[in-house]
């Protein structure tokens, strides 16, 4: 069994997160737009999806998607949809930046049609949404990121329901931390749209370093997956805490070149083209994969869990 945690954000929330509640339900990704609208006191959803008769789990990640099929959007779309059904896969997850340039007016812009509906068309992505060996923890990392609020340059944020900043961290935090404790899976897995590791352009984030990393390292989080750098990657921690950062932003327009130096012993992957990731996984394994926009395999990394160690 699957369980998915997350915090319903604004306007959307409803007719693209839940699953069952209006006509414009969408059930081939939980959509999460990395808006901060509802204060973090607000309780965690949860939504269960059974594993298959094997006892195992599929799915793809793919992020910084939504332009109209435009830089090799609808090629990654392609390549998942072959994908998604040679794995028999049960869910997508969307690592956020889902519609560019500026986001989505309301639930009736076109752009979500433009964007998602047309685009991601192929019948291995027509999947439910319901999402226990493994439990996922969606958190919005937004407002932890600090030049936003110093710092947003033509950009404008709408804060409403996170003001007061500090306590509406505080509270995430705290609730991040005893969800995580409070889960009895085998696998625990965060999703965040910002990078936390990162030898991409947008590189370290720090105040997720700083403030979310400590819980999530104390918790034995297994993986930590996001979008935000436009490439696809694997760092894995050489700390004590083993997390797997995975980031899977390649979904249509990437940043060729734009890469610094990491160390090699801990980056495993960097892919500066177009593409998206897949997981397959059991109560004993998880198998990582990622693909380029011709479904070429790009980079494997298997983890067992009995001796969490990677080959």
């Amino acid at each position: 069994m699957l369980v998915i945690n997350y915090k319903s954000f604004p306007i959307f929330s409803s007719s693209m997160v839940s699953v069952s509640t209006c006509s414009k339900t969408v059930h081939i990704y939980l959509l999460l737009i990395w808006l901060s609208s509802v204060t973090s006191s607000a309780e965690l959803q949860r939504f269960r999806q059974p594993v298959k008769p094997d006892g195992s789990l599929s799915f793809l990640v793919v992020g910084d998607w939504g332009r109209k099929g435009l830089f090799n959007q609808s090629k990654v779309s392609f390549q998942m949809g072959l994908l998604g059904q040679k794995l028999d896969i049960d869910f997508v997850i969307s690592t956020g930046d889902n519609f560019y340039e500026d986001g989505l007016t309301g639930v009736d812009d076109p752009a979500f049609t433009e964007s998602f509906t047309s685009i991601y068309t192929a019948p291995s992505l027509q999947k439910q949404w319901y999402n226990e060996f493994v439990e996922f923890f969606f958190v919005d990392t937004t407002p932890f990121v600090d030049k936003y609020f110093t710092d947003p340059g033509d950009d404008t944020y709408d804060w409403r329901g996170v003001y007061p900043r500090e306590e509406y961290l505080l509270n995430l935090l705290q609730d991040v931390d005893a969800a995580l404790k409070k889960s009895t899976a085998t696998w625990k897995i965060v999703v965040g749209h910002h990078t936390i590791q990162s030898a991409g352009h947008h590189g370290v984030t720090e105040e997720l370093v700083q403030q979310l990393v400590p819980i999530l390292e104390e918790n034995s989080v297994d993986m930590y997956i996001n979008g935000h750098d436009h490439c696809l990657e694997h760092i894995s921690d050489s700390s004590n805490s083993q997390i797997q950062y995975l980031t899977s932003g390649g979904g249509s327009k990437a940043w060729r070149g734009d890469v610094h130096w990491w160390d090699p012993e801990e980056l495993k992957l960097y892919y500066d083209g177009q593409g998206f990731m897949s997981l397959q996984m059991t109560r004993e394994e998880a198998h990582i994969a990622f693909y380029d926009i011709s479904g070429n395999i790009l980079h494997t990394w298997n983890i067992s869990k009995e001796l969490h160690s990677a080959t």
